[in-house]
Parts: C-alpha cells; sequence; structure tokens
C-alpha cells in the first residue's frame, strides 16, 4: 500500500489469495496502519482484488466505516489502480538489475529494494493522478484510456 506520505510495508502472501487470506491481511495489518497513519479517519481505501467483494470482507469493511473511506471501484480496473503504476516501476528496476535475481530469496530481495527506493515523488504523483484518472475514465465511457 502507499499513500501520499509514504510507502506501506510490502506483505508478501505465499498462499492463495482469497476472501479469508484477505481479511486477515486488512484487518492485522492494514487497518493498523490505516488508523495510525489517519487518527480522523480522513484517509481513503482502495482495492480491486475479485474477494474484495466477498460478503466477509463487505461486512468487515462496514464494521469500520468510520475508520476510512472505503473507494468503491469497478472490478479489477487497472485505470483506476495507481498501486499498478508503481508496481510497474518496480518490475522495470528488477529488470535492469545485473545480474538478476537467481531465487526466490534473492528476487524477495530485490522486490523489497526496488520498492523501499520509490521516490516519494514517483508516489505523489500517482495520488495526484487521481481526480484526472477518474475524469478521463468517465469521459472515456468506459472506453480505452491512456492509463
Amino acid at each position: 500500500m502507499f499513500s501520499w506520505h509514504d510507502l506501506g510495508s510490502l506483505i508478501p502472501v505465499e498462499q492463495c489469495l482469497n476472501s479469508t487470506t484477505y481479511l486477515s491481511i486488512i484487518a492485522d495489518q492494514v487497518h493498523p496502519i490505516m488508523l495510525m497513519a489517519y487518527p480522523n479517519g480522513d484517509g481513503f481505501f482502495q482495492d480491486n482484488v475479485p474477494c474484495h467483494g466477498a460478503r466477509i470482507v463487505q461486512e468487515w469493511f462496514q464494521e469500520h466505516e468510520g475508520d476510512f473511506t472505503l473507494l468503491r471501484w469497478p472490478p479489477q480496473s487497472p485505470d483506476l489502480n495507481p498501486i499498478e503504476h508503481l508496481w510497474d516501476k518496480v518490475k522495470r528496476a528488477i529488470r535492469q538489475l545485473v545480474p538478476q535475481p537467481s531465487n526466490l530469496t534473492e528476487l524477495d530481495s530485490a522486490i523489497h529494494q526496488a520498492w523501499c527506493q520509490s521516490p516519494r515523488i514517483t508516489f505523489q504523483h500517482l495520488v495526484k493522478s487521481m481526480p484526472r484518472r477518474i475524469a478521463t475514465i468517465l469521459k472515456a465511457k468506459v472506453g480505452p484510456t491512456k492509463y
């Protein structure tokens, strides 16, 4: 996760991401960070993984609606998901490594290093671009966009 202010820590998911696993990540790791970063409940949360729409996940979000604003997006819409662009930058940084990571431990380390070295201006630009992205999507009427 990331916000205007900072990058969140990476949370490795080593099993299939189902609604139970997703809810565990949101409740145990993301929620405490949101409460600390936005104690007045003025933070926004956006995600569009398929299990986000599961009943148990939606019920949890309803129970915690005062803690942050849940932005509702069409499922799996990378046009509206700025983290996809951040992940693209991380992937590009890893592809430029010489030598390339040769095992999962090296890959994990490279991902963490590339993530942590993301310049603040990069994620601030992504946050700042959201109103423009939304306007472009609305204007395209669900058609393709440059995003």
